[in-house]
């Protein structure tokens, strides 16, 4: 999948919402630099931590606590 298509992915997780996505995947990338293991299934050797972070959040694997859903 391309970056554009895990961002929208991504972004309808948190309801549109482009703050709380970038300081979610701020968040979480630091902490996968400090050591914390990757939720993805695939290999993430080669990866960015941002771009795990966010295919991280594009899957819904990451729930980002505080959101309230609009549903």
């Amino acid at each position: 999948m391309r970056l554009e298509e895990r961002m929208s992915q991504a972004l309808k997780r948190v309801n549109n919402d482009r703050y709380i996505l970038a300081i979610a995947v701020g968040q979480r990338a630091d902490e996968l630099s400090k050591g914390a293991k990757p939720l993805l299934d695939k290999n993430t050797q080669n990866m960015k931590y941002t771009d795990i972070a966010i295919d991280e959040i594009a899957s819904g694997l990451l729930k980002i606590e505080g959101l309230v859903s609009k549903e």
